[in-house]
């Protein structure tokens, strides 16, 4: 998806390359926020590949403003292109696939799933920043959406009745 938006973006290829390859690599990582972990981890391992300090820099921007959750604004067009990647991924048909694989992974309710939606998914649109990535997610947003407002939908005819199922 990075490959894809760049190219429609006229971004730097390689940048973004490096950076999507890298960008979670400390996803399960335990010491907090993945991101700026991430973009240590990838500087170290770019540093021993011989890339120069100026690339490096580039694409741990790119790592370290990717993340919804990190606060980190991107600044360059390969860092917001990243951004937009990751943010399509949790978006649409494969968002909501995504959302429900970890809670089935982690145990999280279906109810604290819908608030995931709330709290986080159904905002990923207004927050893309190139053309590319809007056009993309307006399709995604519908889709997510439809599924959340499906699944009120469910739900709420337990809470408007007496005959709830166990």
């Amino acid at each position: 998806m990075a490959e894809f938006i760049a190219l429609k973006e006229e971004a730097d290829l390689e940048i973004i390359r490096v950076a999507a390859e890298l960008h979670d690599i400390a996803r399960d990582s335990s010491t907090g926020n993945h991101a700026l972990e991430g973009a240590k981890m990838a500087e170290k391992i770019l540093k021993e590949k011989g890339y120069h300090k100026e690339f490096i820099e580039k694409v741990k921007q790119c790592i370290t403003s990717h993340s919804f959750s990190s606060g980190v604004v991107p600044e360059t067009l390969e860092a917001k292109i990243l951004s937009d990647a990751d943010k399509l991924d949790a978006m649409g048909a494969i968002g909501v696939a995504r959302a429900f694989m970890f809670a089935g992974e982690t145990g999280r309710s279906i109810e604290d799933s819908l608030v995931h939606f709330e709290e986080k998914l159904l905002k990923l649109r207004e927050i893309l920043h190139t053309n590319t990535a809007r056009n993309i997610g307006e399709k995604r947003h519908k889709i997510l959406k439809i599924f959340y407002n499906r699944l009120i939908d469910e739900f709420s005819v337990f809470q408007d009745s007496d005959d709830h199922i166990d």
